[in-house]
Formats: structure tokens, sequence, C-alpha cells
């Protein structure tokens, strides 16, 4: 009998190939040990023989980017953990060296990985540990449990951080103490060991733009702790003194530009940190840094910019005359940024009555300042200089002025003077229309007076000449006398209409023929 073995087909050939890939079979990509093996996102190293003796690094920096998790154990000959070895790494959240030789830490060595949240360094042969290295980090765990650490002010960090986080089960950890004995953490007591306070002179700090001030920060801690001015983005000319306690910190010539700066000192001891902040503020005069000529944005706006500390007060003129706010012009403030303001004076449909000279004053307790712009809203009526721009197209809705009203009345022009005669022009249409309407009226009156106005209230005929009803009538409107002589019959001729006394001559439309009278609506005005 021959036997027969399936050989392996391209497609089996390429499952096995991507299962090499996601459980980590191509060692060589990131340079992995003899003892590791490597992932494209998981590195771990747990053989003994040969083992490593250093941090697994990548061969190439941009590998070990998607590297979520490092597991490393069973690493006697592995001691350190160097600057810039971890670095590689820069998307590491969880870290485990276990059962392995570990003593030292840099202090830089995570300085690149800003995501970890999960470090086990259990069981190793750390007797001391720097907080420097974990300082910047979002733990979430920091695992130290069976390391033969010394008592010693260095580690006090560790309990400290141990008393201040919630950990689902306690850390049984442990220090030797001089006599060589076991001692809790928790229980440690070391002389002058204690962290360091931050205390600033003054957490109101203001002053006038051009003028100095010091700033002083006072600490305590054992050890003494090095202290130091965090002033990032300061731009006014500053110096500081660290050496003395308390610390000192003189910003000269202060700028406008420093309102609301954080200022911060920061005093660190080994075993941890403190920090106090203040807020830098600055008074100045009003600045209008920016002003341009309307635009038509929704509505008619005059944009501009102010800055100002404290917040100053607005005021605008028209041709040099108090221009009094209003429903049809008003100021508006879009964007606050620190004590500069950025709005526009809107206007509601304006017309050639607007144009003219606009002049912004702003004003706080340390000075004034003012700009002017001419603004062209429309062409006069008639005068042939360029289109009339249709003022109804620009609408939108006036807010009150967020920086503050006038309460100067003297000599101002509002924007209702302005649109007087367009006021004027609109009663003058009420006025017209009033009157079409009562004239309509009329009519529809006198033509249910004609159709109705021959029968009594007891539907009898009265003594005058009616129109009649007769369908059969040779026109719609045929007259009959009962001949009786009132003082008008013998007057206007035999096609005429008796109403009162008076009779009115009526001249028949010969369109009319041949409609009956059910079908004339006289309530059909201006048709």
């Amino acid at each position: 009998m021959v036997s027969w073995r399936r050989r392996p087909g391209p497609g089996l050939a390429r499952l096995w190939g991507l299962c090499c890939l996601v459980l980590g079979c191509w060692p060589s990509a990131l340079g992995c040990p003899a003892s590791c093996g490597c992932s494209s996102w998981r590195i771990w190293c747990t053989g003994s023989s040969p083992g490593i003796a250093s941090f697994p690094v990548p061969q190439r920096s941009a590998e070990g980017d998607n590297v979520t998790e490092i597991y490393i154990a069973n690493q006697p000959n592995l001691e350190s953990i160097n600057d810039n070895e971890v670095g590689f790494y820069v998307g590491l959240k969880n870290l485990t060296v276990v059962d392995s030789g570990l003593r030292f830490v840099s202090r830089h060595a995570f300085v690149k990985n800003v995501n970890l949240q999960y470090i086990n360094l259990s069981r190793n042969k750390l007797s001391s540990l720097s907080k420097k290295p974990f300082r910047h980090l979002g733990l979430s765990d920091l695992i130290l449990v069976d390391n033969p650490f010394k008592c010693s002010c260095e580690i006090m960090w560790i309990k400290k951080f141990q008393e201040t986080k919630f950990y689902t089960e306690t850390q049984d950890l442990y220090c030797i103490d001089d006599n060589n004995k076991k001692t809790a953490l928790l229980d440690m007591k070391v002389p002058n060991c204690d962290l360091p306070s931050a205390n600033l002179s003054n957490y109101n700090i203001t002053v006038v733009e051009g003028k100095s001030i010091t700033l002083y920060c006072d600490t305590t801690g054992g050890p003494p702790p090095n202290v130091s001015w965090v002033v990032t983005n300061l731009v006014s000319n500053h110096e500081s003194d660290t050496n003395k306690n308390p610390a000192s910190l003189t910003i000269k010539n202060v700028s406008s530009m420093d309102s609301g700066l954080e200022i911060s000192c920061v005093a660190e001891n080994i075993v941890g940190e403190d920090q106090a902040s203040a807020e830098l503020t600055v008074f100045f005069a009003p600045n209008i840094t920016f002003i341009e000529s309307p635009t038509p944005d929704h509505h008619w706006c005059i944009p501009f910019t102010v800055k100002g500390n404290p917040k100053p007060t607005l005021q605008w003129f028209y041709e040099g005359a108090v221009l009094n706010e209003s429903e049809y012009i008003c100021t508006k403030i879009h964007v606050i940024n620190q004590s500069e303001y950025h709005g526009c004076l809107q206007l509601d449909n304006p017309t050639h009555l607007n144009n003219g000279a606009y002049t912004l004053l702003a004003k706080n307790d340390y000075g004034e300042d003012e700009k002017r712009v001419d603004a062209h809203f429309m062409s006069v009526p008639g005068d042939g200089n360029g289109p009339i721009l249709d003022p109804d197209v620009y609408e939108y809705e006036t807010t009150p002025n967020d920086l503050g009203d006038a309460t100067n009345n003297s000599n101002q022009i509002t924007s209702t003077d302005v649109s007087n005669k367009e006021n004027e022009d609109s009663i003058t249409v009420y006025v017209v229309v009033g009157i079409a309407a009562l004239v309509c009226t009329g009519l529809v009156i006198t033509l249910i007076i004609l159709k109705f106005g021959r029968h009594s209230k007891f539907g009898m005929k009265g003594p005058s000449s009616v129109i009649s009803n007769d369908d059969d009538s040779a026109s719609p409107l045929h007259h009959i006398s009962n001949g009786s002589n009132t003082p008008s019959s013998s007057e206007g001729g035999p096609d005429a209409v008796i109403i009162g006394m008076t009779k009115i001559p009526v001249i028949e439309n010969p369109q009319y023929f041949g409609i009956t009278n059910s079908q004339l609506k006289p309530d059909t005005c201006g048709n």
C-alpha cells in the first residue's frame, strides 16, 4: 500500500504566517534576545537560561511604538533599568519585572513613558527607590512587595504613596532597620524626614503696568527642600534667589501681556514635593488695538478689539456727538480673552443717514484710548454716485452693551433720529390704506342698499320705484314705477332709482344682459 500525505496549500501557509505574526514568531523583528518572545504589542522574557542582563531594546525605535506590555520574570542578571531603555516604548502601559535581580531604577527611566499605568517590581533586590522616576506618571498601581528596602528617608515617599492610594489589597511592605530587623513600612519612623511645604507671601498678586513686584516663597521640610520658580511664558524681566529661605522672585517693568499668568513655587526633597501657585493680575490703561470700516455679515458691524484691565467702558460718538445706543444700534462683545475684548458696533438696517465718522472711546481708572473710523453704508438716493443697497437684507437681534452703557445724554444722536423720515413714510402708507378700506366698505354698503332697499320690513313694496327681481326681465336693472307723484318722480328720466327722496339716474351695462340676479355678488370690492 502506498502512503499518501497532504502537503499544506498556499492558503494554509498564509494562515500559518498570520499566526506566527500574531503569536510572536518573529523574534528578530524587535531584536529579541533568545530568552524573550515578541509580538506587535507585547514582549515577554521568562526564560532564565541564558536569560537577559539588560532591558530588551528594539533594533529600530519605530518598532517599539505599538508595544503596550512588557513582562519580565526570572532574570537574575537583570540588575538595572537605565535611562532611555524603556523610552523606546512610548505606548507602554503595563510594565512587570518580578523575581529578578533588579537593584537600581534610573531617575529618568520613564521620562518618555507618560502612558504608564501599571508597574510591578515585586520580589527583586531593591534596597532603595527614588520617587523621581514616578513623579510625572498617573499610576493606578505601583506594586513593590518583597523587596529588601532599607529603612531610610529615601523610601518615605512609598509610605506616603501607600497611605494615599486605595488598593484592593494592602501591600505587605517592610524595611530593614539598623538592627537588621524587619519593620512594617507603615510603622517606619525616620527623624528629620517630612514632606516639604511651600507658602507664598501673597496669593493675590496685583501690579500696575510698568511697575515692579517681589514675591516670596517660604518652605519647610526635612531634609530642607530645594526651591524652584515656575514662570513659564513670563514676558517681563525677572530674577530669582532660591539660596535663601524664603526664596524670592522679582518681576521688573511688568508687561500687560503677563496679566493672568500663573506663577508657582515648588519645594522638593527626597520625601516628596509641594507647590504653591498664584495668578498675576496686571492693571493697565485701555488700548484699542484694532478697528475697521463696517462690513455686512448678517448685520452691519464695525469690528474692534480693546485691551484693558480693569474692564473698560465703551462710548461711541457719531460725527463728534455722543451716540446713545438703542434697539437699532448697540455694542456687542463676541469674545473675551483675559483682558482682551473682541466685538463690534452693530447697526440695524442703516441708511445713507447713518454714513459718517464713528469714534470709539475706551476708558478705565488707569487711562483711556480712542480710535475713529469712517463708515459708508449706502449712497444718497438720486445722487448717481453708486448703487443703493437694500438695508432690509440685513436683519439681526440686538443686545445691550456688554461693557457698560453711556450715561451722558447731552448732544446725543440716536438711530431713531436718523430714521424719522422712514417713520413718516410708514405713517403715510397706513393713512392711505385706511382711506382705501373705508371707500371699499362704503361701496359694499351701497350695493347692498341697491339690492335689498325695495323690501320693507314686512316684505311689502314701497311707493317708490325699485329694482325688479323678476328673473325673466330683459335686463338685470329693470325699473318699475307705481305712478305716484313724489317730489322727485318726474325727474331723472325713466331709467332711475329712487333712494329716499332722491332719484339717481342708472345706465344699464349691456354685458349684464342674460345674467340672473342670483349671480350678482356685491361683495367683490375692488374687482
